[in-house]
């Protein structure tokens, strides 16, 4: 059983995926603490956005940590790859097209910092070396951009496993 105190409530999750809590003497049920569970459990799964174009970090960013991730945002190589020594993100979500290192010059520096850290590559239409070679080294699968960004969360959910109580 584990017990979180935010302010003066009590909650209290139990191995059998039963949850309870106590606000104020009154018992509240599965299904808000299900997502509350959900939410908490993901707090700890991080995710780094590379992407040089601002728009594109800051809505990434805005959808994953609405989902509950912890995000960081890197607009070129090095910054993801000190992101990445300091923070050992689960998944990264890397532009293929970025001035100065290259997504593939990133994702060659970031897996021999981590081999396995996984990454997801975002790139234009009919880069298909790219998208070849970006997969020969370890990345997980790519999205054309303009993506569907349903289509990228489900992807993220898919790679990156919930946390165990």
């Amino acid at each position: 059983m584990v017990e979180l105190k935010m302010n003066n409530d009590i909650i209290i999750f139990e191995k059998t995926n039963v949850a309870k809590t106590i606000v104020k003497n009154k018992v509240i049920d599965f299904l808000f603490l299900t997502i509350l569970r959900g939410v908490l459990n993901r707090m700890s799964e991080k995710i780094l956005i590379v992407d040089d174009q601002y728009g594109i970090r800051i809505l990434l960013n805005e959808v994953f940590q609405k989902e509950g991730y912890k995000t960081f945002q890197a607009a070129n190589g090095v910054q993801a790859i000190d992101i990445v020594q300091k923070h050992s993100p689960d998944l990264v979500l890397l532009d293929m097209k970025i001035p100065g290192m290259d997504g593939i010059e990133i994702l060659k520096r970031l897996k021999k910092i981590n081999q396995d850290i996984r990454v997801i590559i975002m790139t234009a239409y009919g880069e298909l070396d790219m998208i070849q070679e970006a997969k020969d080294l370890g990345a997980i699968t790519h999205f054309a951009k303009p993506f569907d960004i349903d289509e990228l969360r489900e992807a993220v959910r898919a790679n990156i496993p919930l946390k165990s109580e």
